[in-house]
């Protein structure tokens, strides 16, 4: 299945996505999306706007030099190394953002970041959970691109606050069942700005692999369903580039994973309008 939230006519519905359609589906929450029944008509999928397949997830999480390749690079940016242990940073969930949708370049910084990843989202609770069981927790998953903001996350200890800014957690557009997939660790990232090759990698080169990921975190807390988890990203992020190839606005960058689609986001400067509400 390859599970979808969207917008028609003024109304956000769950929907089994086709070749060229979306099939509306009588659900309100992910959980009974994934085993529910039709609900009306296909509607054409030039019709809709498909949003990130989890609106308020409980937990974003993102471990950090998770490609090997990456994490050498990364030493010019972050002072790190190929980890033994995993590490682990938090994405605000107001960070939420749609795979098509603008993302903010921040008043604050122009030190504006692409980290292609795939993204698994949790499906059941699990509460240490084994890594030979760690799928059995897994709804699917899904494209996503991890926006950092360099020089925050250098000034914080933990990179919070360069990885959870408002925007910078597009994922989507659907998420795709495991038994959609004939090898997971097969697939292959790429990342493009502008049309041009940045990033290529492959899943099976994560250093720390998705159950050892779900091992290690349920160790600690409980996974929930609709929790996203990005998995790490390959080599060749803006930061490890000499001169830096910082993201400017009207840069697009597109994130494609065989077999799970694209996401594809335009850099606009941020608004930077005081809200209070």
């Amino acid at each position: 299945m390859r599970l979808v939230r969207f917008e028609y006519e003024g109304v956000t519905r769950f929907g089994a996505l086709r070749a060229t359609s979306v099939v509306p589906l009588a659900a309100d929450t992910m959980e009974a999306a994934l085993k529910a029944d039709a609900s009306g008509d296909p509607v054409p999928l030039d019709e809709v706007t498909l949003l990130a397949p989890v609106a308020k997830p409980g937990k974003i999480l993102g471990i950090g030099v998770n490609y090997a390749a990456h994490a050498a690079e990364s030493v010019s940016f972050i002072d790190t190394k190929k980890p033994d242990v995993q590490k682990w940073f938090n994405k605000q969930v107001t960070a939420v953002n749609g795979p098509y949708a603008d993302v903010h370049l921040p008043k604050v910084s122009e030190q504006l970041d692409y980290e292609g990843e795939l993204v698994v989202i949790i499906g059941k609770h699990g509460r240490h959970v084994p890594r030979e069981r760690a799928f059995e927790i897994v709804a699917g998953v899904t494209v996503g691109c991890d926006y950092s903001v360099r020089d925050w996350q250098r000034a914080s200890q933990t990179m919070i606050m360069g990885k959870g800014f408002d925007t910078h957690a597009v994922f989507g557009p659907a998420i795709v069942t495991l038994d959609e997939i004939a090898d997971l660790s097969a697939l292959e990232l790429r990342t493009f700005v502008n049309g041009e090759p940045r990033q290529v990698g492959y899943v099976r080169d994560q250093i720390h692999d998705i159950p050892a990921q779900i091992a290690h975190l349920t160790a600690a807390f409980t996974l929930e369903p609709g929790d996203v988890i990005f998995t790490g990203t390959p080599a060749g992020v803006g930061a490890g580039h000499t001169p830096p190839k910082w993201l400017k606005a009207g840069d697009r960058v597109r994130v494609e994973i065989d077999c799970l689609g694209f996401t594809e986001n335009e850099i606009v400067r941020e608004p930077g309008e005081t809200v209070i509400s």
